[in-house]
């Protein structure tokens, strides 16, 4: 199943990604892998998810850190940025497997890292719009195993 939406704000990116995180509050374990350039706005889209899967998070990018662990309402709450992950052994040495099988992970520049997202993952593709500086085009897929 695949949804488009169509951001004009960065409240609005956060609204939507709010309202899908509805669709997250599985109980069990979750994958969010992101795709889009430099500053359409995955971290946005983070904290509209965060706003309703681990409220008290403050997000912020994980550029230098990789992984921002945050305690999330029934699971944790991983936001991971893999833009410097070279190979499966660096991405396998930061933990990851453990981060996938235990809580909800939101993956920002997962292009990087095709060969490890779960078949049953939720993709989310960030577009610029041609129609203005901060519109955008999120689409949202659910993948299924």
């Amino acid at each position: 199943m695949k949804q488009i939406f169509y951001s004009s704000s960065v409240d609005e990116t956060e609204r939507i990604a709010s309202e899908f995180a509805k669709k997250l509050q599985t109980g069990k374990p979750e994958f969010v892998a992101m795709y889009g350039d430099l500053g359409v706005g995955k971290t946005a889209f983070t904290r509209g998810l965060a706003s309703i899967l681990a409220p008290e998070a403050r997000i912020k990018s994980p550029t230098y850190t990789i992984v921002n662990q945050h305690k999330g309402k029934s699971l944790p709450f991983y936001h991971l940025d893999v833009y410097r992950i070279e190979d499966d052994d660096e991405l396998y040495s930061i933990g990851f497997d453990d981060y996938v099988q235990n809580g909800i992970c939101v993956v920002e520049w997962s292009e990087n890292i095709p060969y490890s997202i779960p078949k049953d993952a939720f993709l989310v593709t960030i577009e610029r719009s041609a129609d203005g500086d901060n519109n955008r085009i999120i689409t949202i897929e659910e993948r299924e195993a």
